[in-house]
């Protein structure tokens, strides 16, 4: 969930800030604090996996052919057939970055939810509670969210089509046993992985590098961490 403040600047939590003495913090201006960085965070953070290439060019969280059928991968690349293969590829990708935005208002609620309890935990747990705590409790919710929105954006982006003709003429080759793949599950999967991921790799910066957190209300907050 800190992947926020690494994509945010001081201006956005100004009106944080303002309401904010020199005087240390109490505990519901830790939380209301806490709760509108990371909500103003979310549209950045979203930003970075929703906009062109945001999967596709990212090779953390770049979505692969499937490993299960990756034997169908191997042989149409055998066959001269790899520009099917890339195809797939490319749309799987554009899927899970038109989907990711349907993330937001998930992730939003969560931050609403937090407790105080769940904000000092976040502060003084292990480096990846904050993920955890969004892995925890939107989990569900994602991939209800995101099967119907994939299944949408593999349509939109042709993926259906081209994973469609793709497994087509791998089924065509003599003697290989035929195939078949739920793709809007599996693109679901590496999409959400991918957003926990992003999350979990900026959580970790925020918490290693007192610089990235910008904001005397950051400083104020992330002092009790350390």
């Amino acid at each position: 969930m800190l992947v926020i403040f690494a994509s945010c600047t001081s201006t956005q939590f100004q009106q944080v800030l303002d309401t904010l003495s020199d005087s240390p913090l109490t505990n519901a201006q830790i939380s209301s604090g806490l709760k509108e960085a990371l909500t103003q965070g979310i549209s950045s953070g979203v930003s970075l996996t929703s906009k062109k290439d945001g999967f596709f060019k990212n090779p953390q969280i770049k979505i692969p052919w499937p490993a299960n059928v990756r034997k169908v991968e191997s042989a149409l690349r055998g066959i001269g057939l790899g520009g099917e293969v890339d195809k797939v590829v490319l749309s799987l990708n554009r899927a899970a970055e038109d989907a990711a935005v349907a993330s937001k208002p998930i992730f939003v609620s969560a931050i609403k939810s937090l407790t105080f309890d769940d904000v000092m935990g976040i502060l003084k747990g292990d480096k990846n509670a904050a993920t955890n705590y969004l892995r925890r409790t939107t989990s569900d919710q994602l991939v209800k969210q995101f099967r119907p929105s994939i299944s949408k954006s593999l349509d939109k982006v042709d993926g259906t089509k081209y994973w469609g003709d793709a497994i087509g003429q791998y089924n065509k080759i003599p003697l290989v046993k035929k195939v078949n793949s739920d793709l809007p599950d599996y693109v679901t999967g590496e999409a959400i992985s991918g957003l926990f991921t992003m999350v979990e790799k900026e959580e970790a910066r925020i918490r290693e590098n007192p610089v990235a957190r910008g904001t005397d209300l950051l400083k104020k907050v992330f002092k009790l961490q350390d």
